[in-house]
């Protein structure tokens, strides 16, 4: 087995040193908390505060992501939970350090009396250090932090209850073939029959989606989305209403008007009149774009009304608007995927993907071989700085699936660039997991375009962890504000969307042609097919979180409804609460869904003032990109790293452009 420089992570786990290095790692950091707890406010000095614990967080995030990670990727399910056991007791963990008074008060007290030591990020470390504290109301008397613990257990269990009731939800709807027509033949085959021989449908996402963008019957259609959007409706609506006075309550103890202002005091954003603002501007500029696509599924809603014999009511509603969405981008830009997917093998992809992003970071690459990994399909490669030599970290690449594997594509950051106890560098370990198709005997891996765009943007986080140079494992890699955290990732997925870089990322499987350029240039056009509705559907979204998040209590059946009438022209069907299965709000991204559309912004902004004006694969454009984004990592503000790149405030027109709409119209 080669060995890897200064990786510290270990894959020869069992159950038995799971658990021991939990409790270990516990032990450990508990006695670096005493320790600093226990200094008089007169002793508190940069070595004994700051170091004492940056030191700690340095040591501890190695081992908690190296145990953390296992229940995501072994194949060994004894592993997997022995994983999710510790996980849970870490975090458990975490939180009562989290809430440590003394240790809030040594930085306090170390705070006060130095106004000169350490760098200006350390300054940092300890403001946000501090910020974090009072923010779980360590500057507060003990019975409001009581109280606070407590909401915050009603909160935590609600929140297991809303996504286990999601989860656990089992709903069948049985339909005749007629009543399924224009649904794929392969994907009738599939279904299962009930004893009358109706076809058996979930309303799990591969069951109901391909139904809803292909049935052709509007009672089909209606039937299953109001089905849809009244999943786990009582127990969901009850809690989300709950979990909205809990985090009002919470909000208002710690001296906040709202949840809103709450969350987004440590987001980008900075306070909800700006996104509310942000969100109603953009949707005016997207409302005509919108109108226009109307219009089309109208048309073809009464083409289809006639033809079928269906009532035309010259309305659209909730149940018509994947339907006509997906008829829209089939006749106007008629993409064939799967005549798409026989150019993008897998071996050509990665090969094309590697070599974009070293030559516009200006890195270099080698494949690890002969080293320990999870699995045997798992590829390892260092990363070196091309100028300096220097080593800067190593990329996992774990692509396919297998039985109990997370079941997503995410970019898992394992090992933090940061300065070690000893002061040297510590480089960078991250990890990119995927569920690609899989070869088979006649076939290589074929990515569909949209796993081509998913792996450049999880490629892209890859690449923001191993860049980021920052003293503190606190703002390593991606730790930026949660509303910035996607912009880098999203700007480099336009590589997928121009002609040079899909070239050098493709060749079809059996004659090694490049993709003709009709099919290219259909491809491109249809990026800004239903743009105007998507988005709207998105800020849509982000309205209804961020108004019931600016509210004590809330009706939210009535409210989503409203809000439905006002950015996309129709309420909700009759009966329905959609944010009753809206897990984002219940799942930590409560008050922040704005931030896909916000990044979004920043991210084209970046791509079409630099890139698409000096080069997309200019090597100095993306040397300023590696400088100025990527490599301060968490410690410095989002809107200063982007000024620095910009040269200016980003603005919203690229965001417009990217959409088909001309910004000075």
């Amino acid at each position: 087995m080669s060995s890897t420089k200064d990786n510290k992570l270990i894959w020869k786990l069992t159950p038995d040193i799971i658990k021991k290095s939990a409790d270990d790692l516990m032990t450990k950091t508990k006695t670096v908390y005493d320790t600093v707890g226990a200094l008089s406010s007169e002793s508190v000095t940069y070595n004994s505060v700051v170091k004492a614990l940056a030191d700690n967080d340095c040591e501890y995030a190695v081992v908690r992501n190296n145990l953390d990670f296992m229940q995501h990727v072994s194949p060994d399910k004894d592993l997997r939970n022995s994983s999710v056991e510790v996980d849970k007791k870490l975090s458990e963990f975490d939180v009562e350090m989290s809430m440590r008074q003394d240790v809030f008060d040594a930085l306090v007290a170390f705070e006060k009396k130095s106004s000169t030591d350490g760098s200006t990020e350390s300054k940092r470390y300890v403001e946000r250090m501090i910020k974090l504290g009072r923010r779980n109301g360590l500057h507060l008397p003990t019975d409001k932090q009581q109280k606070i613990k407590e909401i915050k257990k009603r909160m935590s269990d609600l929140s297991i209850d809303f996504s286990k009731n999601l989860n656990e939800e089992n709903t069948i709807l049985t339909f005749t073939e007629e009543e399924l027509a224009g649904v794929p033949e392969d994907f009738l085959k599939s279904l299962e029959k009930n004893e009358d021989g109706k076809l058996k449908v979930s309303l799990k996402y591969p069951h109901y989606f391909p139904c809803m963008k292909k049935a052709r019957n509007p009672e089909t259609r209606k039937k299953l989305e109001t089905a849809f959007n009244s999943r786990c409706l009582k127990p969901n609506t009850a809690i989300l209403e709950e979990l909205v006075e809990l985090r009002s309550q919470k909000a208002d103890i710690l001296g906040f008007p709202t949840h809103a202002a709450f969350v987004l005091d440590m987001r980008m954003a900075k306070d909800p009149e700006k996104v509310r603002t942000f969100l109603v501007d953009l949707a005016q500029k997207l409302r005509p774009l919108q109108e226009q696509e109307v219009k089309v599924y109208l048309e073809y809603k009464k083409e289809e009304c006639d033809k079928y014999g269906y009532e035309y009511d010259g309305k659209i509603h909730y149940w018509d608007l994947r339907y006509y969405m997906t008829m829209t981008e089939e006749r106007q830009y008629a993409v064939d995927s799967n005549l798409l997917k026989e150019y993008f093998p897998m071996e050509v992809v990665t090969t094309g993907l590697l070599d974009i992003y070293q030559e516009l970071l200006d890195l270099k690459f080698t494949q690890v071989k002969d080293v320990e990994v999870w699995h045997p399909e798992v590829t390892l490669y260092s990363v070196v700085d091309r100028e300096s030599s220097n080593l800067l970290g190593y990329f996992y690449l774990d692509l396919y699936p297998r039985e109990g594997k997370y079941g997503h594509a995410a970019c898992f950051g394992l090992q933090p660039g940061c300065i070690q106890p000893d002061g040297k560098r510590q480089i960078t370990v991250a990890a990119m997991v995927a569920n690609f198709t899989k070869p088979t005997e006649d076939k290589p891996a074929l990515l569909t375009h949209d796993e081509v765009e998913t792996y450049f943007h999880e490629f892209g986080h890859v690449m923001h962890q191993i860049c980021a140079q920052s003293e503190f494992a606190l703002f390593s890699g991606t730790s930026v504000e949660r509303d910035f955290v996607e912009a880098p990732s999203q700007m480099l997925e336009n590589w997928c969307w121009e002609k040079e870089p899909l070239q050098r990322m493709s060749k079809h499987y059996k004659t090694g042609e490049a993709i003709p350029d009709h099919l290219l240039d259909k491809l491109i056009k249809s990026r800004i097919a239903n743009a105007g509705m998507f988005n709207l559907r998105q800020i849509l979204l982000g309205m209804f979180d961020q108004t019931i998040h600016t509210q004590k209590k809330v009706d939210t059946a009535k409210l989503f409804s409203e809000i439905s009438q006002e950015y996309l022209g129709f309420p909700s069907t009759e009966g329905t609460n959609m944010s009753a299965s809206f897990g984002h709000l219940a799942g930590g991204y409560d008050a922040q869904y704005y931030g896909y559309m916000w990044s979004e912004v920043f991210c084209m902004d970046m791509f079409y003032t630099r890139f698409k004006k000096e080069g997309i694969m200019s090597p100095k454009v993306g040397g300023d990109y590696r400088r100025c984004i990527l490599q301060p990592g968490g410690s410095i503000d989002a809107a200063d790293m982007l000024r620095n790149f910009l040269g200016r405030d980003p603005t919203p027109e690229a965001f417009l452009i990217s959409k088909g709409l001309n910004p000075n119209a």
